[in-house]
């Protein structure tokens, strides 16, 4: 059993499972110190009904939201990261691949699925931080790539729900070539003339903001998201002056013209098909 408290030097703290941004167990406490129960939460959409702090879920969660009765067909589910260069830092990569994947229960760090929302096809794909901090590397760019051919090839439209630390340092220049493998997939599907909604959620950073989340037909955010390129503390030692306040928050990006709308999470899935409707010229409900 996880002890609830552990004893430091200082004093005493919360043992660091209970700090894990999706709720476990009964209670769930926000940056902000609101304290909620985690089954009122999940009916809340994983939003603090108190503070409205929109915690960080994956993509179980988020299909449940946007997929009519959460069902959906995943796929290539079977998808998984190799280790072609052999790399090593404090530990292989190839022992790291395993360790989330046995901690997650996912092969990689996107998940795709196609299925109805609001009674409309729809292909999502969406990214799961707890898998190496979503970071995107081959399989993930490879996933992305071959949702989008379904998109074409339905002729559906494609979300895609970004959470991700940035390009995997692990397959160094394999991770890079899929900004530009993913950006060349959305231009066919521009070319399609089929809709591409990209939803920011908190953290959106690095090479995934250099590519596929920036380029939706209509770029959306939720609330308080975290939404840059580098960290803020590399852009501040780059200016050599502090930063504006609320830097790289959903709300700052807006404002300056990278986004186009801010979504409460409660209204996602009426908010999407809604964009989804105008951008094909379909009736209103």
């Amino acid at each position: 059993m996880t002890a609830w408290f552990k004893r430091t030097e200082k004093g005493i703290q919360t043992a660091t499972e209970q700090k894990k941004d999706t709720p476990k167990g009964l209670w769930y406490k926000s940056p902000t110190g609101k304290i909620v129960e985690s089954e009122d939460l999940a009916k809340n959409f994983y939003v603090s009904p108190e503070d409205d702090y929109h915690v960080r879920i994956g993509s179980k969660e988020y299909f449940e939201i946007l997929f009519d009765d959460n069902k959906f067909t995943e796929l290539d589910p079977k998808l998984s990261s190799k280790d072609p260069l052999k790399f090593e830092d404090t530990k292989k990569y190839s022992e790291r691949l395993k360790a989330a994947q046995k901690k997650t229960g996912l092969k990689d760090a996107v998940k795709t699925a196609i299925g109805k929302s609001m009674g409309k096809d729809v292909v999502v794909a969406c990214m799961d931080f707890t898998f190496i901090g979503g970071s995107m590397g081959s399989v993930v760019g490879e996933k992305i790539a071959r949702a989008i051919d379904v998109s074409i090839k339905k002729n559906v439209p494609f979300v895609m729900i970004s959470k991700s630390g940035g390009a995997r340092m692990m397959e160094a220049a394999l991770s890079l070539m899929q900004l530009a493998k993913t950006s060349a997939k959305l231009a066919q599907l521009a070319e399609a003339k089929i809709p591409y909604i990209s939803l920011c959620t908190d953290p959106t950073t690095g090479g995934t903001t250099a590519s596929y989340a920036m380029l939706g037909d209509i770029n959306i955010s939720e609330p308080g998201a975290l939404i840059g390129f580098a960290g803020p503390r590399v852009v501040r030692e780059a200016k050599g002056k502090d930063l504006p306040k609320d830097f790289q928050t959903a709300e700052f990006v807006k404002e300056h013209g990278f986004l186009d709308f801010i979504v409460h999470r409660s209204e996602l899935k009426k908010k999407i098909n809604l964009y989804l409707d105008l951008i094909q010229n379909n009736p209103i409900r």
